[in-house]
């Protein structure tokens, strides 16, 4: 009876409920089913005017409740071609810095929940946070999951010479967004001193210059990085050979800067201010550039690469596709590739080393288009990343996997025959969030989500994935499970040999 009246005595707990108080004032969200959304959350003022090409300055405040009951705008960018299943769209509002917020229904105020803040991949040209439901992550930690929206494309990485912040734009929002966590996650029910910076493709570039930005310190306390990274790999070169160093993700200053000059010349400048009186559609428009971070800045010191040794010792989760080349190989040669081209393609990569070259990777019956695209994925993708996971592995602890779930869909591109069949790039994104538009989630899908949220909530995946050690070891995930390889086997499988002579 004792017991039973000090039940029902209890102070009821006190939840998170849709009306929350953050710096700016009271955001009114929405009850979805098991989750609480708060959509169209400032973290940084509207970018426009004089504050295009600056930093990101505080947002203001608002008095009354603010409806945060839907996502709000994404920044400028073209749409994606037509027929790909996750086909984003396109937007000319600059007032884009925004963040979405997932909160578990019935989360109590004093919860302390970990926090995972996503970075959104599409090239730094595309993409947006609202574009990811995070529900079964959300409720797998359970944790509070914010998705991120910050600049891209021209107006995210734009350098010129005393240009303040040049080259880093992008990179200094998603700054300002970790920031607004750490000041506010308490408020949805997180603990801002549990917050997992995670991302896929150029939002794990992201995550990695975040890693190697003195200015991020203390920000994170853990990283996830999915397809990229902290790779030396100069991504579009490799994909088409002479391309050189204005295709690569870690732009020297001075490159970018001659990549911004060539941009203005396109849209009839010759300074920042001409440039801030063009609209955004030529902004968006402007061809044949890819934009990406600057080294050599305050915001980005060195190529990440060069520091992964000093880098902050927390754990990261890091991986890469089985196939990852076959999405680019599909993008940047949509004629595809014939004996021939594959010939020039490999003279190109591998000089007087291509016939050996070719034939490593040429087993009876493939074609010359998956060839290129098992070249791209050992060089841009595998190879680089097997030796950032080593590297990174002497500061803290890391846990490698590949995602090999061939009956996984393409989320992200249209693939012929000839490239079908495989875990391509992005493949694995499916498997932990929900596209918005996108295909269903694989069978797989379980494992990553159980694996995911177990390293988000203890800083170890768990389950018999072991921390890279020694020669290190690899998590394969397939539609038949997970099992452990050696690295050296992963490298082998990719001929990494054949590029580190």
């Amino acid at each position: 009876m004792t017991l039973l009246l000090a039940v029902a005595c209890a102070a009821p707990v006190d939840t998170i409920g849709t009306a929350v108080r953050v710096e700016q004032g009271t955001l009114r969200g929405a009850l979805d089913g098991d989750v609480l959304r708060f959509g169209d959350v400032p973290y940084a003022a509207p970018p426009t005017g004089p504050l295009r090409w600056a930093p990101p300055a505080p947002p203001a405040g608002w008095t009354g409740a603010r409806d945060a009951t839907r996502p709000g705008s994404r920044c400028p960018q073209v749409a994606a071609a037509p027929g790909v299943p996750h086909a984003t769209a396109a937007s000319t509002d600059e007032d884009c810095l925004v963040l979405d917020v997932t909160v578990p229904a019935g989360t109590p105020t004093d919860a302390r929940l970990p926090v995972l803040v996503w970075l959104h991949g599409g090239g730094f040209s595309a993409g947006a946070g609202s574009d990811y439901d995070p529900r079964r992550l959300a409720l797998a930690g359970p944790m509070v999951v914010v998705t991120v929206n910050y600049r891209l494309g021209a107006l995210g990485f734009l350098a010129l010479p005393g240009l303040p912040g040049s080259g880093a734009f992008g990179l200094l929002d998603q700054q300002a967004a970790l920031g607004w966590v750490q000041r506010n996650a308490a408020a949805f029910g997180g603990d801002p001193a549990r917050v997992t910076l995670a991302g896929e493709s150029a939002g794990a570039d992201g995550v990695c210059a975040q890693l190697a930005s003195p200015a991020a310190a203390g920000l994170f306390a853990a990283a996830i990085m999915q397809s990229a990274g902290c790779g030396t790999a100069n991504i579009v070169d490799t994909i088409l050979p002479g391309t050189g160093p204005a295709g690569d993700t870690w732009k020297p200053l001075p490159v970018a800067e001659e990549v911004g000059a060539a941009a203005a010349r396109q849209l009839g400048c010759a300074d920042i201010g001409c440039l801030r009186g063009r609209s955004v559609e030529r902004l968006t428009g402007v061809a044949g550039i890819y934009w990406s971070p600057a080294v050599g800045t305050t915001t980005l010191p060195a190529r990440p690469s060069d520091v992964l040794a000093a880098m902050p010792p927390v754990p990261v989760l890091a991986g890469t596709t089985r196939d990852e080349g076959t999405l680019f190989v599909a993008a940047f040669l949509p004629g595809g590739v014939d004996d021939r081209g594959l010939r020039e393609l490999l003279a190109a990569a591998a000089g007087d080393r291509a016939r050996e070259v070719g034939g490593a990777y040429r087993p009876v019956g493939r074609s010359p288009a998956r060839v290129w695209a098992d070249v791209v994925t050992a060089r841009a993708y595998a190879c680089p990343a097997l030796a950032t996971w080593s590297a990174l592995a002497t500061r803290g602890p890391v846990f490698a996997y590949e995602y090999a779930d061939s009956g996984a869909p393409s989320p992200f591109a249209v693939l012929p025959g000839d490239l079908a069949g495989g875990a391509t790039h992005g493949a694995e994104v499916p498997s932990l969030l929900d596209l918005r538009p996108g295909p269903p989630a694989p069978p797989t899908a379980g494992a990553l989500v159980e694996r995911w949220a177990r390293f988000v909530t203890t800083g170890d995946p768990g389950g018999g994935w072991p921390a890279w050690s020694g020669e290190g070891t690899v998590l394969t995930f397939s539609a038949s499970g997970t099992t452990t390889r050696a690295a050296a086997d992963v490298a082998a499988a990719h001929r990494c040999d054949l590029w580190s002579r």
